[in-house]
Formats: structure tokens, C-alpha cells, sequence
């Protein structure tokens, strides 16, 4: 089911008042998956993956592009995430189910750093609109 037009401009709304703090909280995220995931770090055996790591942050600056590419396309997320479906899938082959508990840790981030505006219906449009992020990543599978 598509985004409504209210989730919509709630995930852009938060997304502007995130500004430039998405690496940071992406960072976090990973970080996160690591710990509650261990599994996930598999995908990473070249990388320090201890905490503030300079190649996690890096990597947490990409998954923040990737978001943000996203919460500008979300019209057509499939098309603006092609490439990095593809990556995923076929390069890297990251299983689907790292990418939800990267998800579940970024909505668990984003509570602890903004409590006030996370309300159920914030909490509903951020886990719908990263559930499409995680489909269109997924859609190279198959």
C-alpha cells in the first residue's frame, strides 16, 4: 500500500528536521544492528566495527544518502533505488531480512533522539515508508 498523502509529508517533515544529523543517526543505527544483529556483521568482515569507527560512520553516511534519495523519490522508489538494489542483490547479495532489523534499529534511533515527535502516526509513516525503502532494495532479488 502507497504512502497517503498525511505520510507523506510527515516522513518529509521529520526528514527536514533531521538536516544534516541523518549520517549521525544512521550511524547509530548500524551500530545498533550490529549489537542486536550479530549476524549483519557478516557483510562487513573488512571493517573495524567497533563503536564510532571511522568506516562504520562512513557507511552510516550512506545509508543516511540512500534514505534521503529516497524521501525525494517517493513517487518511484524502484527507479531512484535501482542501482543500489542491484548492488545489494547481486554484488554484496545482503540478505532482505539485515535490511528490516537495519530499519527496525533506525525507528528504534530515531524514538530515543526524537521522543516528542514520535507519535504512533509517526512511528506508522516512518515504518511504512522504510518498509517501501526495504521492498524497492529487495525487488533485484529473485
Amino acid at each position: 500500500m502507497a504512502l497517503s498523502p498525511a505520510e507523506r509529508a510527515a516522513v518529509r517533515a521529520l526528514w527536514r528536521k533531521l538536516g544534516s544529523n541523518v549520517g549521525i543517526y544512521a550511524t547509530e543505527a548500524l551500530e545498533r544492528t550490529f549489537q542486536a544483529f550479530p549476524t549483519t556483521k557478516a557483510y562487513f568482515p573488512h571493517f573495524d566495527l567497533s563503536r564510532g569507527s571511522a568506516q562504520v560512520k562512513a557507511h552510516g553516511q550512506k545509508v543516511a544518502d540512500a534514505l534521503t534519495l529516497a524521501v525525494a523519490h517517493l513517487d518511484d522508489l524502484p527507479a531512484a533505488l535501482s542501482a543500489l538494489s542491484d548492488l545489494h542483490a547481486r554484488q554484496l547479495r545482503v540478505d532482505p531480512v539485515s535490511l528490516r532489523h537495519l530499519g527496525h534499529c533506525l525507528l528504534v534511533t530515531l524514538a530515543r533522539h526524537y521522543p516528542g515527535d514520535f507519535s504512533p502516526a509517526m512511528h506508522a509513516s516512518l515504518h511504512k515508508f522504510l518498509s517501501h525503502v526495504i521492498s524497492a532494495l529487495a525487488s533485484s532479488y529473485g
